[in-house]
């Protein structure tokens, strides 16, 4: 039997989780409907879903707080595509930060949140089966720097921590994560979960210029990340675990 992909709505408005339940279903997918952050918990605790639809502004937790514990928990894998009533740049990228795979404000037109729903699957399944990001308490070794991935900061040769943005931590575990490989950009989008471009997107470029200053890194002669020409960046530094993290 083919699988077809089940979309947990999470919304707080009875009229809007109905009306895209009954879209979703129109349109070949499984679609559940959950009022707030306890009845997500208590649903994906005992269920599958592919995709969660996450709404900002709801009684309780919030999106955003939701959208960072399941980021941080057994569930930081499904993918998570968050709406709001505020078109603010400044909550998207806070969305995205927090680690949301895409970003759509109210109100929108079916046609479109469906489509960004089966973007944001197609592009998650791009991925090879091995590739993963792991988050288990670490302080990650590399040359002369460590990372630890409790507090998440970089530390120096000396000890002194260097704080990282939400993004730069993210790609930074990436190349962490898998060491001298080659990772093409379209796979570096869906790692870090920071969609809020189309794939081919040249944020990622920008992304790994902001943590080559980090580590000190010479962009035309770099130690850490390397520029595979046509293909993607490499990650040349092998990694070790120099502690386990509580």
């Amino acid at each position: 039997m083919d699988h077809v992909d089940h979309i947990l709505i999470v919304d707080d408005d009875r009229e809007i989780r109905q009306l895209v339940s009954n879209y979703l279903k129109k349109n070949g997918l499984r679609a559940t409907i959950v009022a707030d952050g306890r009845q997500m918990w208590q649903f994906i605790e005992a269920n599958t879903v592919d995709l969660i639809v996450l709404d900002v502004m709801m009684p309780g937790d919030d999106g955003l707080t939701l959208c960072r514990e399941l980021r941080s928990g057994k569930h930081r894998a499904t993918p998570i595509l968050m709406l709001t009533a505020r078109n603010d740049d400044t909550d998207r990228i806070l969305g995205l930060e927090m680690g949301a795979d895409d970003y759509l404000a109210k109100p929108f037109v079916a046609r479109e949140l469906l489509a960004r729903i089966k973007a944001v699957l197609r592009r998650t399944r791009m991925l090879p089966p091995n590739l993963q990001v792991t988050e288990m308490g670490q302080l990650l070794a590399f040359g002369q720097w460590r990372l630890d991935t409790v507090e998440r900061h970089l530390l120096t040769p000396d000890g002194t921590a260097v704080a990282l943005s939400g993004a730069e931590y993210r790609l930074l575990r990436v190349f962490l994560d898998h060491p001298q490989r080659v990772l093409n950009r379209d796979q570096l989008l869906n790692l870090t979960q920071g969609r809020e471009a189309e794939l081919f997107d040249r944020s990622i470029d920008l992304l790994v210029s902001r943590l080559r200053q980090r580590l000190g890194d010479d962009a035309r002669e770099p130690t850490y990340i390397k520029t595979v020409r046509s293909e993607g960046y490499v990650f040349s530094m092998p990694v070790e675990v120099a502690e386990a993290r509580a």
